[in-house]
């Protein structure tokens, strides 16, 4: 047996040169953020440190969300949204910790796989309950891992790998068999496949959990309020409650970022996600809040519809559109993209182009990876005519509502407009988005991935055939095969090449455009601290707490 250890990622999180914006396709899905102030100046921030504070017990730390959640349920759910509730709720067997490396959290230590790479066992946390009693063991994660493979709309079962067999080898062990080796194991149980739901709530509530779901967290879930507020209070069962400071947290939905942001300034609310460039400045000018900045793993793109007639998942269809059936006019809207300009114009250079899912900043980086289509409106044109298509080709793209999202959306229709491109913008709301984009119902479409550590996460569920995070309908043998081979893979440079020959064979196909890298922008007031937003964009506040003023 050995233990598997993931690559560390290559240094600070932060993009490396302009890049644009339009769309993009989920599973943390996100909605666009713009930024103000050169990436490359801009120095991570991950956390506001409780160290050398006096912590005032309790009180009601008030989140302000820019979407609202899916479903909270680990098995079904798509919105990174969706996470950021969850994560004060449902612990993972597996966390990233500032530096985007792989932790223990429910288990007590990373894998340990076989020699054959076949066999995975991890032992787990012991005297830990669920919110509602239930002892958290080996059998608990037996079921909430063969759920997740046996649910029929479940969107983990094309991530967690070929598993032949789930085996509760003891109270505190637990024995994952595969078909293949997997070696992504570790990165996936770190995300919503590694949260642990309670046996009893999920015989209790079956297909009903995420109306009141029940994990093991620093706080258990009291009501929601649709299209208003999530509140969570703090859990007396939870193992570590000590360091549970707050009495509650509830997670307010505020869509417009200006609104969020004058909550933020007036105290209305203490922590607020994805800070406007609109706003950014005269926040950093505050001297009662701060800002946490950090590079993302994840990406924005445009995923064009090719073949998802009958919902994600399902075996790809025919679309009789000359941008489903032919990739040269999807490379030339590709080609039509001035990325760099776009980040400029958009993002004053705080965000990077980035042309594939794989950050610069992974250790699974390539040339191959980071290449990027050359702009090039006259190429773009001349394809569209080689293709037989119409000059211009109109399309629509369907977008969020929001403000900085239709600003960025305009931005894109007026940069392909000299490739040849009659953008039309069709603006939804955010969590309609997430069904439209889920039926297939769009031909283009803008959405955000918010990343994963191990590319894995960020190409397996939204490129392979019938995966569950495919949106495009995308089928393509090759990628398939390359796809499963690198998960097979142990050696990170022979992972590397093969998904570098994936993004080439991507990057010529074009189911997904991609645009570019976003840096994760958290609002906070100075009375809070505790508070941390890594590489994955999930804004932690288990153990945030109110603090007295600081001393100077």
């Amino acid at each position: 047996m050995r233990t598997l250890t993931p690559p560390r990622l290559r240094g600070p999180l932060a993009p490396a040169a302009g890049l644009l914006a339009a769309v993009l396709v989920l599973s943390g899905c996100q909605e666009v953020q713009t930024s103000a102030g050169p990436a490359d100046d801009a120095a991570d921030v991950t956390s506001v440190d409780l160290d050398g504070r006096t912590i005032s017990e309790g009180g009601d730390l008030v989140m302000a969300l820019s979407a609202e959640p899916d479903v909270l349920d680990p098995t079904t759910s798509s919105s990174l949204y969706t996470r950021y509730v969850m994560e004060t709720m449902c612990e993972k067997l597996y966390d990233i910790d500032a530096a985007g490396e792989i932790v223990p959290m429910l288990a007590t230590e990373l894998p340990e796989v076989s020699d054959d790479g076949r066999t995975v066992t991890f032992p787990l946390k012991e005297g830990v309950r669920f919110a509602d009693g239930t002892p958290f063991d080996a059998d608990a994660v037996k079921t909430s891992i063969e759920r997740h493979l046996t649910k029929e709309d479940s969107s983990r079962r094309s991530e967690l790998g070929p598993i032949s067999g789930v085996t509760a080898v003891s109270e505190t062990e637990v024995e994952i068999a595969y078909e293949t080796p997997f070696a992504p194991i570790a990165a996936v149980l770190a995300d919503r496949a590694g949260m642990i739901m309670s046996p009893t709530a999920l015989e209790e509530s079956g297909d009903e959990f995420g109306e009141h779901p029940v994990c093991v967290g620093a706080f258990r879930f009291v009501e929601r309020v649709p299209q208003t507020s999530i509140t969570v209070e703090r859990d007396p069962l939870y193992y570590d409650a000590d360091n549970v400071h707050l009495d509650s947290i509830t997670y307010r939905i505020i869509t417009d970022a200006s609104i969020r942001a004058a909550n933020l300034r007036s105290g209305d609310v203490q922590v607020a996600d994805t800070i406007s460039t609109q706003d950014l400045s005269a926040l950093e000018a505050d001297g009662g809040v701060g800002v946490l900045e950090v590079g993302s793993l994840g990406y924005q793109a445009m995923t064009v519809n090719v073949g998802n007639t009958d919902g994600v998942g399902a075996p790809p269809g025919e679309i009789d559109t000359p941008i489903a059936t032919d990739p040269r006019v999807r490379q030339a809207l590709s080609m039509a993209v001035d990325r760099e300009q776009l980040v400029k114009s958009v993002f004053n250079d705080r965000f990077d182009p980035a042309c594939s899912p794989i950050s610069p900043a992974s250790p699974f980086s390539t040339d191959a990876s980071e290449a990027c289509p050359e702009h090039d409106p006259e190429g773009a044109k001349a394809l569209l005519e080689e293709a037989g298509a119409d000059v211009p080709y109109e399309i629509e793209m369907k977008v969020t509502n929001t403000p900085d999202t239709l600003r960025l959306a305009q931005a894109v229709q007026a940069s392909v407009a000299d490739g040849g491109f009659d953008v039309e913008i069709v603006p939804v709301e955010y969590s309609s988005l997430l069904e439209v984009q889920e039926q297939g119902d769009f031909d283009l479409l803008q959405l955000g991935w918010s990343g994963r550590v191990d590319p894995h996460g960020n190409m397996f569920n939204f490129l392979s055939t019938g995966a569950g995070n495919n949106y495009s309908g995308y089928s393509d043998p090759d990628v398939d095969d390359l796809l499963t081979e690198a998960a097979t893979v142990v050696d990170p440079e022979e992972r590397a090449e093969l998904y570098g020959q994936v993004v080439t064979q991507v990057q010529q196909d074009n189911p997904v455009i991609y645009l570019y890298r976003t840096r994760n922008l958290t609002g906070y007031v100075d009375e809070v601290a505790g508070i941390s937003t890594y590489a994955d964009g999930v804004v932690r506040l288990s153990h945030s707490a109110f603090v007295e003023p600081a001393e100077g």
